[in-house]
């Protein structure tokens, strides 16, 4: 416990991105409550709409932090990346929160299946240009901080998660899509079997 209470302290920043994932989660969950528990809907949608701005203060307190002269590290390009994460697959997590909660607690319809087969294939292709949609963004908010502190040596830590980011393309792109498109599908087992 003190090892994390040590890194916390000479990494403030750090506590910034974990309160913002935690509040992200946190105000999703108290918007569903205040909606299907409660049946408070206005007080619900405020919730949810906190989820934003959990992003701009972990993306203002990145500047800020920057700007007061700190060494850019490991947990500045992490909130870069969080941001990226947080503002693409934000929208699709508070649907998919959504739908079971209405049915857990609101006699809602059952979540839909995962798909299988083609409409896999096809969910998977989504999810990757999602992912290279924030990968995206969360290079140029990379870049972004780099021209605003514009020290070379006080950001050349940042420009390491670039490449980083085209991994987690490439790994993503192996392991979903290209993994799919290579697997034999469900519908054409099906197909097979009705040949025979």
């Amino acid at each position: 416990m003190n090892k994390i209470l040590d890194f916390i302290a000479e990494n403030p920043m750090a506590a910034v991105v974990a309160g913002g994932e935690i509040g992200f989660w946190v105000a999703i969950v108290a918007g569903l409550v205040a909606r299907y528990l409660f049946k408070l809907k206005r007080t619900s949608i405020v919730l949810l709409l906190l989820t934003p701005v959990i992003d701009l203060v972990v993306l203002v307190a990145t500047v800020i932090d920057l700007q007061n002269g700190a060494k850019a590290n490991f947990v500045h390009g992490l909130a870069a990346v969080y941001l990226g994460f947080s503002v693409v697959f934000g929208h699709s997590m508070i649907k998919w929160a959504d739908v079971r909660f209405a049915h857990r607690f609101a006699g809602g319809p059952p979540p839909p299946p995962k798909p299988r087969g083609r409409a896999k294939t096809r969910a998977e292709w989504h999810d990757w240009f999602k992912c290279v949609l924030a990968c995206g963004l969360a290079a140029g908010v990379l870049l972004l901080l780099i021209a605003m502190v514009g020290d070379t040596e006080q950001v050349d830590p940042l420009w390491g998660w670039l490449p980083r980011l085209g991994v987690v393309t490439a790994i993503w792109f192996a392991t979903g899509p290209l993994w799919q498109e290579l697997s034999p599908k469900d519908d054409d087992r099906v197909k097979e079997g009705a040949r025979r």
